[in-house]
């Protein structure tokens, strides 16, 4: 019945790059412009130095998000994004959050990222024009 949806992978792996890309852009700058309030809750949560894991996941979400709206390094910006969504999600679990209003959207972002990990950018990408 809808077997020629297949035709469209470009187009869905284009969408899925550009959501994947605003949702991380959109969560990454507030990391970035409050850099010393993020150190202290990441500090607080367990990852020390907090202000270091600020940087480093605000660098990743922001230049990661803009690598996959380009299409650009996303098998490498797609695995990290995996794992770091994983980590988010065991946090989650292990301050017992339940699956409904605590780590779904972790473990969707993580099986997004994974997608984009491993079929890469698609046909409508940097990548692909180089």
């Amino acid at each position: 019945m809808l077997t020629n949806l297949y035709l469209y992978g470009g187009i869905a792996m284009l969408a899925l790059r550009l959501v994947m890309g605003l949702i991380f852009i959109v969560h990454g700058a507030p990391k970035l412009r409050n850099l010393k309030e993020t150190g202290i809750w990441l500090g607080s949560e367990g990852f020390r130095p907090g202000i270091f894991w600020a940087l480093m996941l605000g660098l990743l979400e922001v230049f990661g998000g803009l690598a996959l709206i380009i299409g650009f390094t996303t098998e490498l910006f797609g695995l990290l994004f995996t794992v770091e969504m994983i980590i988010a999600a065991l946090w989650k679990m292990k301050k017992k959050m339940g699956l409904v209003m605590g780590y779904e959207l972790d473990l969707a972002l993580a099986a997004a990222a994974f997608v984009i990990a491993t079929l890469g950018p698609g046909i409508y990408s940097v990548a692909a024009y180089l």
